[in-house]
């Protein structure tokens, strides 16, 4: 049974820090990218990050420069560090995996509240 467990959320001031963690179980990890996406109520969800087993990341811009996604293989956990937080960072942030050369289902976590005020 696939578990992404997401840990790490809570309230933080603007200009302040959090690292966010995923706890995967039930998958090949190093056969997965692993991701962070968040959702913002009557939006859709969306890319935060997401880093391949070998090394390729990936940003949204609204966060280059500020947050950090890093993985732990041997651990099976994935990161990340969210700095510089925004207000507009306020979100339920969800881990996501998904098989890197199949692309088949993708699995989710079910989300850290992350709040970030002014």
């Amino acid at each position: 049974q696939v578990q992404l467990v997401e840990s790490g959320g809570g309230l933080v001031q603007a200009g302040g820090s959090l690292r966010l963690s995923c706890a995967a179980s039930g998958i090949i990890f190093s056969q997965n990218r692993m991701g962070w996406y968040r959702q913002i109520p009557g939006k859709q969800r969306e890319l935060v990050a997401t880093a391949y087993s070998y090394g390729m990341i990936n940003y949204a811009d609204s966060v280059k420069g500020r947050f950090t996604i890093s993985r732990d293989n041997a651990k099976n956990t994935v990161y990340l560090q969210m700095n510089n937080l925004k207000p507009e960072d306020t979100a339920v942030y969800y881990c996501n995996a998904r098989h890197q050369y199949t692309h088949g289902v993708e699995y989710w976590g079910k989300g850290t509240q992350v709040t970030v005020s002014s």
